[in-house]
């Protein structure tokens, strides 16, 4: 696929972006560089390949979510320093 001028100067003002004659030029063969490359991938045979979102095996490493057993709200406030209507009561740190 060949890019011009006009493809480069569209990008640009996508992107916000100013280039002079010189700059224009350079960002053209880069541009094509970059198309030629990914041509040059759709040659590849990717059958029998998984598609993947990562390039490492993951998992999840967080524990199962079920549920289970806690404490109950006067088994947790029973060493409390100070509590207030079932809750812990701490000083105030922001005025």
């Amino acid at each position: 696929m060949a890019i011009t001028i006009d493809d480069v100067k569209k990008v640009a003002a996508l992107a916000k972006l100013e280039f002079d004659e010189a700059e224009l030029q350079a960002m053209k063969q880069d541009l094509e560089k970059i198309v030629s490359y990914v041509e040059k991938l759709k040659e590849l045979d990717v059958d029998g390949v998984p598609e993947t979102s990562h390039v490492l095996n993951l998992h999840n490493v967080m524990r199962e979510d079920r549920a289970r057993t806690w404490l109950s709200n006067e088994e947790a406030l029973a060493n409390a320093p100070a509590k207030k209507q079932g809750f812990f009561s701490v000083p105030k740190v922001i005025g």
